[in-house]
């Protein structure tokens, strides 16, 4: 860092109560948003109040340093970024003030994630109208920023729509913040002259279009008297809505509540195609949805429960009763003209079909035949009477640049979100890129459209506002951006004198060739830098709400750092492999420090839109970084597990009384890298494959692989020999490979990716000898790592592919294979957890159809039991391993009846629930051979 920047750095600290953070993971953490734009800052500041606020622009005006407003990040078109100071208003200006339900309104701090506003009116029969498909993340200062929309905008319009006043600060405007509302109150010197004149007013009346998704440009026909939603006065906090952290910092802001209809319903409309649905949507209008959403079959990946058709329109009604929302879709049915269509009502039914919807903004990142697909055209809105239309031309200008896309968004409003697979990685695919955003402006113009209907300009659009607006009314934006912020501080390059779009893409910094990695990277081509770019920043880990039966990100939930989030995990190695920020490549202590929270979980592998596999990115970091050094003694301890476990099995009674004696335990823990608060778990006296070697049964009907994992077989035989119980039950006998095999899960999560090569040839070795054909794996880890790992460390061995083809859990192999079986009648009520490495990679239908057909009712929680395997055990995890647990499996079980099931298929979950609950819970093939013994 230059002499400057640590002066700035030090006066900054002096001066606010909030954090100051110029180390390089803070920097690197911020170079992006969810755009294809990155900047590269100097430092965060993340102010405690609007004091803080001040102060820090006053620091930063001294210093001629710009400042970035920073929200969630998930902005699309780059106005999140910048090179100056940014201003992280998600750490502690995230309070809601005030929220009263009689006038209707709410005061709410910048960082103020939507989804808790939205869960805080709810009780009051109110919510917040403006709805992003990042609502569980996205901030209500960021949604000011970008004047953000929303599927419902077509009942209750954008943010601008639903704002009542703001209270700002300038970059050079003092200690005190200004009030906007309706008048002139508040206005920056100069504004009211500027705004007054008619020469200014003529331009402003004739050079808006009139469409109601006009996100671009600054607003400034909401500073005429009788501007939208004007009551004969100019609107300062409207006008103010969209301008992108370009003209202050927002530090509270007094906000409108709109009823929400008690009961939802959800007619899905199919058509040919998207035009076809794009056309029906405006005579839907009149019969006033709540939602008008539109998606094509190229965005869909599984199309259950959607109705038949090549698109497909989403309308949601409301009512004061179920059977009155059901009445007005049913009436909207009746009125459309469409291929098919279905009523949805039940509410899992309809989270399911509207996460189709949401997960687009990732899903749309990945063409069907996995090419990647960028933003830059994400959100162009036209009249909606125009956009089948422009639809069709859009489509041919893409075929005329051999381009591909996928539409879908907001029909009801005009408003098309698309990913396009430009080239943004070679020089001529960046100028095509150019080509083509100059051309596709033209043709949105030509339709009477916004080049930004709903996340604004910044940088992937601002430049061509000239061909929306024409030079005069684009120099007026300038002279407005001059008058709030005269010394040009605020978010510079956006909106007004924008920089190019094709400057500051993200890619150019990337390695041009592949790095040498372990990983067969199947899916990015076996390349690394594809893999990290999966990460589009959408922000789905960083959800604070409850996941329901999601897993991502539990390091997240636990903490609230971005560094311990998918997303901020996958920045750091962008800035690793990019070398400027984090300049120690492999080496780096930012990125081993943001991993080492990471627990492996999985679950981005499922619940990333985008497929983002961090416990994968984390193993291949832990394996160079530590390649030639010494590691960390829990990675002996543990990473060695299935080695120490054989070696101890002579001695388990022995050992298991020394594990008791107080003393020893402590220093074993110590020497093992193990957290002192962990007790160590019992050995088994038999371990389950010395059982099955002495009980030969004889064959009857098939034979089916039982594969003894290192955690049945030493540490739970319980669980094996319950499971030979239910396949002998099912008409199936069960053979095991003769010698010890071994998935290679500890290794591969410690990074030791040499030796757990070595395991796993040794153990395909030892497969020769076993029957083809289906294995169950009873641990859900080692099947997930035979699934994905196996093949992936071992991409040229086809044995690999074979074996993981073949793993099935228990219930999996039961549907599969014994589907006449009828499993033992439990009725009795169940709680616990759902492996993430189970819900990740293998998925749980089976298994709940299992408990189903047993009587066995009740939803198992989602989320991470927080133990994690070595994680949990790790000295210095404790903590975060206890948060995990605590966010959603220790409530469901403390909330569960005495006569409640405890299920845990893990061993790391039913060790978590015995030493934080000291509950026991059992593994779903111990439940049915207790249920068969009982039958017997």
């Amino acid at each position: 860092m230059a002499d400057p920047y640590r002066d700035l750095a030090r006066e900054l600290a002096a001066a606010v109560r909030g954090d100051v953070d110029f180390t390089p993971t803070a920097r690197a953490l911020t170079t992006m948003d969810a755009s294809n734009y990155r900047r590269v800052p100097l430092g965060v500041v993340a102010p405690r109040d609007a004091a803080d606020v001040a102060a820090a622009l006053a620091v930063c005006r001294e210093h001629g340093v710009p400042v970035v407003p920073r929200g969630g990040g998930t902005s699309i078109a780059g106005q999140a970024t910048g090179t100056g100071v940014v201003l992280d208003l998600t750490r502690h200006l995230r309070a809601l003030v005030e929220l009263d339900p009689a006038t209707r309104t709410a005061v709410v701090q910048p960082g103020l994630v939507l989804d808790e506003l939205r869960a805080a009116a709810a009780p009051h029969g109110l919510t917040f109208g403006p709805d992003p498909s990042t609502h569980s993340r996205c901030t209500l200062g960021g949604m000011i920023g970008n004047n953000a929309c929303g599927s419902h905008s077509v009942a209750w319009g954008t943010t601008a729509d639903n704002v009542e006043s703001l209270r700002v600060l300038r970059y050079s405007g003092g200690a005190e913040p200004a009030h906007l509302g309706r008048g002139w109150t508040g206005a920056p010197p100069g504004l009211r002259e500027f705004a007054e004149d008619e020469a200014h007013r003529a331009l402003v009346r004739t050079g808006f279009p009139e469409l109601p998704r006009r996100i671009s440009g600054y607003a400034l026909d909401a500073l005429l008297p009788d501007g939208p939603g004007a009551g004969g006065a100019p609107d300062l906090a409207r006008a103010f809505c969209g301008s992108e952290g370009t003209l202050a910092v927002v530090t509270e802001a007094t906000v409108r509540l709109v009823a929400s209809p008690p009961a939802r319903a959800l007619a899905v409309l199919g058509y040919a195609d998207e035009s076809a649905a794009a056309e029906a949507a405006p005579a839907l209008l009149p019969h006033h949805p709540l939602t008008v959403e539109g998606m094509a079959a190229d965005l869909v990946r599984e199309a259950a429960g959607l109705p038949r058709g090549g698109a497909w329109l989403f309308v949601e009604t409301g009512g004061a009763t179920p059977a009155e929302a059901r009445a007005h879709a049913q009436r909207i049915v009746g009125a459309a003209d469409a291929l098919d269509a279905a009523v949805v009502t039940d509410p899992a039914d309809l989270r399911a079909l509207w996460r189709i919807r949401e997960d687009a903004a990732g899903t749309a990142t990945r063409m069907p035949d996995g090419t990647e697909a960028w933003p830059g055209w994400e959100d162009c809105a036209v009249p909606p009477a125009r956009l089948g239309p422009y639809l069709r031309d859009f489509r041919a200008l893409l075929a005329a640049h051999g381009l591909r896309g996928a539409p879908y968004g907001h029909f009801g409003d005009g408003c098309i979100h698309v990913r396009v697979d430009f080239d943004l990685l070679t020089p001529d695919g960046v100028a095509r890129f150019r080509r083509f955003s100059e051309e596709q402006a033209d043709l949105v113009v030509a339709h009477g459209g916004s080049l930004s209907g709903e996340h604004g300009d910044g940088q992937a659009r601002a430049e061509l506002l000239p061909r929306m607006y024409g030079a005069a009314l684009v120099d007026l934006f300038t002279r407005y951006k001059d008058l709030w912020d005269p010394d040009g501080g605020m978010n510079p390059g956006m909106l007004a004198r924008p920089g190019r779009l094709d400057d500051d893409l993200r890619f150019a910094v990337l390695p041009k060739r592949p790095v040498d990695v372990a990983f067969g990277y199947p899916d990015d081509g076996g390349d690394f830098s594809a893999a990290v770019r999966r990460c589009v920043g959408v922000a789905k880990c960083r959800t604070t709400t409850a996941p329901g039966a999601d897993v991502m990100c539990p390091s997240f939930r636990a903490t609230g750092e971005e560094a311990h989030s998918t997303r901020g995990r996958a920045r750091l190695l962008h800035e690793m492999l990019a070398g400027e920020v984090v300049t120690d490549g492999w080496r780096s202590t930012e990125v081993r420090d943001a991993l080492d929270l990471c627990l492996s979980c999985k679950g981005c592998r499922s619940d990333c839109p985008v497929g983002v596999d961090m416990a994968t990115y984390k193993a291949e970091f832990l394996h160079h970084h530590y390649r030639g050094r010494r590691r960390p003694a829990a990675h002996y301890a543990m990473g060695r597990l299935p080695q120490w476990l054989r070696m101890a099995a002579p001695f388990a009674g022995l050992l298991n009384a020394l594990a008791r004696l107080s003393p020893l335990a402590a220093l074993a823990k110590r020497l093992g890298g193990i957290a002192p608060e962990r007790t160590i778990p019992v050995l088994a006296r038999r371990t389950f494959r010395r059982w099955a070697r002495t009980r030969r049964a004889a064959v009857r009907g098939e034979t089916v692989t039982l594969w003894p994992d290192t955690f049945t077989d030493h540490l739970s035989p319980e669980v094996g020999r319950a499971a030979v119980r239910v396949l002998e039950a099912a008409g199936r006998t069960p053979v095991y490979p003769e010698r010890a095999v071994c998935c290679g899960l500890t290794y591969v999560s410690t990074g030791q990716l040499d030796r757990a090569r070595t395991v796993m040839r040794r153990t395909l070795d030892r497969m020769a000898g076993v029957p083809d054909g289906p294995v169950v794996v009873l641990e859900p880890s080692c099947a997930a790592t035979l699934r994905t790992d196996l093949p992936e460390l071992l991409p040229d061995d086809p044995r690999a592919a074979r074996l993981a083809a073949s793993v099935r859990t228990l219930a999996q192999y039961l549907q599969e294979y014994a589907p006449a079986w009828e499993p033992p009648r439990l009725d009795r009520p169940v709680a616990g957890q759902t492996h993430c490495h189970q819900h990740a990679v293998l998925g749980e239908q089976a298994d709940r159809r299992l408990r189903e057909r047993a009587g066995l009712t009740g939803e198992l929680s989602g989320g991470c039991c927080g133990l994690a395997g070595n994680f949990g055990f790790e000295k210095g995890h404790w903590d975060v391993s206890v948060a995990c647990a605590e966010d959603q499996l220790l409530p469901s079980v403390r909330a569960a009846g005495p006569d409640t099931e405890l299920l845990a298929d893990g061993f790391s979950c039913r060790t978590q629930l015995d030493q934080l609950a000291g509950r026991r819970a059992r593994h779903l093939a111990e439940v049915l051979a207790e249920g068969l013994d009982a039958e017997a």
